[in-house]
């Protein structure tokens, strides 16, 4: 069996990565324009999700060949929050503090153990 290209593993991941910047922007971007009425919010929002959805359906149909459905979601949520990490300071003037750094850290090692195999699976491969 030929080996698996780089793309295969890298594509769905920066596809997931434009589309959560697509989704973080229909979610909150409103956020920014309370004085707009709430209907207007809700048609734009679901009109920047229109791009989200074509970029993240495909990312998973794509990225499961290679990862696992588990992975792909604990990838899709660790981009979802570092996009919404510096969403929130850079957009929405909220910039981070200490705790939610330390949050962070805590999912990112839930998201290594999704991913670990454990030793007896190195040793095995």
């Amino acid at each position: 069996m030929p080996p698996v290209p780089l793309t295969a593993y890298l594509l769905p991941v920066l596809m997931l990565l434009a589309s959560n910047v697509f989704m973080t922007f229909a979610w909150y971007g409103h956020l920014k324009f309370k004085h707009s009425p709430l209907l207007l919010a809700v048609l734009a929002s679901w009109g920047i999700a229109f791009f989200e959805y074509m970029l993240m359906v495909p990312a998973n149909r794509l990225g499961s060949s290679v990862y696992s459905v588990v992975q792909l979601k604990t990838i899709q949520e660790i981009i979802t929050l570092v996009v919404f990490a510096g969403f929130s300071a850079w957009f929405l003037g909220q910039p981070l503090k200490w705790n939610h750094y330390a949050a962070f850290v805590l999912i990112v090692g839930a998201a290594f153990l999704m991913f670990y195999d454990g030793p007896a699976a190195a040793a095995a491969g």
